[in-house]
């Protein structure tokens, strides 16, 4: 290997390691190989460098908000900030700070947009009922696991999904599930199941998740 691993990989070169060696996933490879551990690391910077363009330019637009700014424009940033915290999750490199910047510049929408409905109950219940669901959400996206598979373009494959959830770390796993109704999580342990039957090797961590 000429290539080094990244200290901080996104999510690309993550589910490059994560199949890499790994019984479970279908045609995985044996042993990391440089040209496609240097194919995913090029696709995460793209990334990184697309996020930094969208973060600047979003922030330099909130900035220019007026105090009579129109409700769609508001929400439209709202919405646009709520996505490039979401992408920041699954990016290479420690986005904390970009995050902690994110969740202020929503923080103070937020407030605006609340004193806006100060006249209506319910409104102002829907808004903080937004807010709740913002800092659960915010908080599985802590998750690598969960950051990759909430994805749009989500590297892990429906053939993937249950290798990678039986290759997570137990807090992983458990914030990973937390996605899934009922139905959705039976099926989840399932197709576990019919992995771990389908591979005789499978590590002893991955019958272990099996039973969490």
């Amino acid at each position: 290997m000429a290539i080094p691993f990244s200290q901080r990989p996104g999510r690309h070169e993550r589910h490059y390691l994560r199949r890499t060696g790994n019984p479970l996933f279908p045609g995985s490879p044996q042993e990391p190989d440089d040209a496609a551990l240097l194919d995913a690391q090029r696709l995460d910077h793209e990334e990184l460098l697309a996020f930094l363009t969208d973060l600047r330019a979003t922030v330099q637009r909130a900035a220019g908000l007026q105090p009579n700014e129109g409700s769609e424009v508001i929400l439209e940033i709202k919405e646009q900030l709520d996505r490039l915290y979401e992408m920041s999750a699954g990016l290479a490199e420690d986005h904390t700070h970009n995050q902690a910047a994110l969740a202020q510049l929503l923080d103070v929408i937020m407030r605006n947009v609340e004193r806006g409905a100060a006249a209506d109950p319910q409104a102002l219940d829907e808004l903080a009922q937004e807010r709740l669901a913002r800092a659960a959400h915010f908080s599985l996206l802590a998750s690598p696991l969960v950051a990759d598979l909430l994805h749009p373009q989500s590297v892990i494959s429906a053939a993937d999904l249950a290798p990678a959830l039986l290759s997570a770390t137990a807090d992983d796993l458990a914030s990973a599930l937390q996605l899934f109704d009922l139905e959705q999580t039976i099926q989840r342990c399932t197709d576990a199941r019919e992995c771990l039957a389908a591979h005789g090797q499978a590590p002893e961590e991955a019958r272990a998740r099996c039973t969490q």
